[in-house]
């Protein structure tokens, strides 16, 4: 027992894996980041809203799908005995604050930015404490709105110093479509989309020979696997799928639109298509992005359309939106934190020096006042220059 009890004192110093902690300079660099990307959303007219880190578990998770839902750390609530979930996405938070509480007609902006919790890591940086940073845009179901979020999020990389971003984009729509036509079940469309999101397209033939899908449905199905590229794959879907019904040529009609205005306001922009890419399947309902940059596979911000997911809060609004790690996308090209320039000030009582400290604090600056009986230098203390007493009084000087 005895050797127990030391080595539990031993790792008191361990965290759990998947949850890391930040050092001043990281936290510095984190933290201008937030500024600089809620700066950015705001002059697009994005308003900052904080949703809670816990809330009733059927309020967090409402139209999220299963995968949210294992995600998501549960407790019981000691006041009134109902279960709670520590938020692992922010976005549902924010659907049900455009509509429950603003409750406006008028299309609607909002951003975001905190820690969201996961059950289980995720990720290259296997974080199970990211930070979420996303915009949403309510109210609006063209292509405009979605067009303006894309570029929003191409705008937020920019400003987190990534080059050569390239869009990955594709449309739930095209898939819900197709397994609507083909009369398939939920258990067999589960299956399906499984077997697309591998790009396995033995197991693919072998469930549509299994489940006797007709023969134009399977050619529907297994040209999807292959619709993958630049932007010739739209001409190729609409050869390849020009017999399917409404809802899927509509859904491609609306890709290719939105794929046309965003060329045209980003010409350099890489674009690729992935039609049988179903990021967010569960719950996004239109057009599905993400972004990635040259030399990391895994993708830096995500988002699309998701209609309707305010109904289960009394009003059912068009959606669209995008959100990203903060910390992945300060990992990815890091940045020195600015500047601040500290300034030491010696522990003397002086009414004159006080009024000092005090007007350079209002400016701005950052003054370390040191503590009496210390032995450490202003260096040590990292500030490069210092307050020191001259003949017209008191005076910054480098150190």
């Amino acid at each position: 027992m005895q050797v127990n009890r030391v080595a539990l004192k031993k790792d008191r110093w361990l965290l759990p894996e998947g949850v890391g902690e930040l050092l001043p300079e990281q936290a510095q660099q984190l933290e201008q980041l937030r500024r600089d990307l809620l700066d950015l959303f705001r002059t697009w007219g994005y308003e900052l809203v904080t949703p809670p880190l816990i809330e009733y578990l059927d309020s967090l998770l409402v139209g999220t799908g299963k995968d949210l839902d294992l995600q998501t750390f549960k407790l019981i609530d000691q006041l009134t005995g109902r279960l709670m979930g520590l938020r692992a996405d922010m976005t549902p938070q924010v659907a049900r604050i455009d509509a429950h509480l603003l409750k406006r007609q008028s299309p609607t902006r909002l951003c975001y930015a905190g820690l969201v919790l996961h059950t289980l890591p995720g990720g290259y940086q296997r974080s199970r404490v990211p930070m979420q940073v996303g915009a949403e845009l309510y109210g609006h179901g063209g292509i405009e709105s979605d067009v303006e979020i894309l570029l929003l999020m191409v705008e937020m990389l920019k400003a987190c110093n990534l080059q050569n971003i390239h869009i990955d984009l594709g449309h739930v729509g095209i898939y819900r479509g197709l397994v609507q036509e083909a009369g398939l079940s939920a258990e067999q469309e589960e299956i399906l989309f499984d077997v697309l999101q591998r790009k396995a397209k033995p197991e693919l033939e072998a469930h549509l020979r299994q489940w006797q899908v007709c023969e134009r449905h399977q050619r529907h199905f297994k040209a999807l696997i292959d619709l993958n590229g630049d932007i010739k794959v739209l001409d190729a879907a609409k050869e390849s799928l020009a017999e399917a019904g409404d809802e899927v040529n509509a859904a491609l009609d609306n890709l290719c639109q939105i794929a046309q205005s965003v060329s045209q306001h980003i010409s350099d922009l890489p674009l690729y298509f992935d039609l049988a890419e179903l990021r967010g399947y569960r719950y996004q309902t239109g057009v599905v992005f993400a972004a990635f940059v040259p030399g990391h596979g895994q993708e830096l911000a995500r988002g699309g359309r998701y209609d309707n997911i305010g109904k289960a809060f009394g009003r059912a609004r068009p959606a669209t939106g995008f959100s990203a790690d903060l910390k992945m996308l300060a990992s990815v090209n890091p940045c020195p934190p600015q500047e601040v320039g500290r300034i030491y000030a010696p522990a003397e009582e002086d009414a004159e020096l006080e009024a000092l400290i005090a007007e350079l604090r209002v400016q701005g600056k950052a003054v370390v006042r040191a503590l009496p009986g210390q032995a450490f230098s202003a260096r040590e203390l990292g500030c490069s220059r210092m307050l020191q007493r001259q003949a017209k009084g008191w005076e910054i000087v480098e150190v």
